[in-house]
């Protein structure tokens, strides 16, 4: 029985670069404010961050845009994906894919893990940049090396596809597996198929629905019907085995 495969595939590969920003905790807003105007970059950064959430400021997210340009022009890399970020999402300016992917690639540039990984999202989509799938598996190598989760995932999915680097079942399995252990919820899915189907990998029914458990219990509705397809295909006894491993893998794994 084919699994749902194909619809766990078409939501994760729309995974866009759009995380929130990042942020450090300050001091005092006034002197968080004496140092940005003296010019410091990472008081700078910081006090973008409080105009984008309104702590201890009124929210305002062009006053956050005029920091993040502030620190980012100084070469400061969380100012750089911060504002990255907005320009992605038209938050405080117009949306801007193209002034996105270069602030991103600016921080991707300096080793920031996530800013390589969405890069290699704009590339994947094409996205402020011309599509090109080799370059995208290119930033989200750095990023997956870094363990950056998202990155591995889509690693994974380059590799189980083909696109960007040769097709090798193997390195799609081991890359799905280093995001899923991390508990991304949409790799365990499709290891759950990966294992269901024996694709590019020996069928093992009891690790399928191991993995399938994973991620319904995190509310995969994808893997909650391919583990009841599978349930019907197995003896009570795997059935036992799998329910065993996936506590045994929770209990190492605790979520936050």
């Amino acid at each position: 029985m084919v699994r749902h495969y194909k619809h766990i595939i078409a939501v994760a590969v729309v995974i866009t670069a759009c995380s929130a920003p990042i942020f450090a905790q300050p001091e005092s807003i006034e002197e968080l404010r004496a140092r940005a105007e003296q010019g410091e970059a990472d008081a700078q950064r910081s006090l973008g961050f409080m105009y984008t959430t309104g702590r201890g400021v009124p929210a305002d997210d062009a006053e956050a845009v005029r920091w993040y340009e502030l620190a980012a022009e100084q070469g400061d890399v969380v100012a750089q994906y911060n504002l990255a970020v907005m320009y992605a999402t038209g938050r405080g300016v117009g949306e801007d894919a193209v002034e996105a992917a270069r602030l991103y690639r600016l921080a991707a540039e300096q080793g920031d893990a996530v800013a390589q990984y969405s890069l290699g999202s704009m590339y994947q989509n094409g996205r402020g940049v011309e599509q090109n799938d080799v370059e995208a598996v290119q930033w989200y190598r750095l990023a997956a090396e870094q363990g950056q989760s998202d990155a591995q995932f889509l690693l994974g999915y380059m590799y189980a596809e083909g696109r960007g680097v040769t097709q090798n079942g193997p390195e799609a399995l081991r890359w799905y597996q280093l995001a899923a252990e991390q508990g991304d919820t949409i790799a365990q899915a499709v290891l759950g198929v990966m294992y269901d189907e024996g694709l590019g990998i020996l069928e093992d029914d009891v690790t399928a629905y191991m993995w399938y458990t994973l991620a319904a219990e995190a509310g995969n509705e994808s893997a909650v019907n391919n583990r009841q397809d599978l349930q019907n295909e197995m003896t009570l006894l795997e059935i036992q085995e799998a329910t065993r491993l996936a506590s045994q893998w929770n209990a190492a794994h605790p979520r936050d």
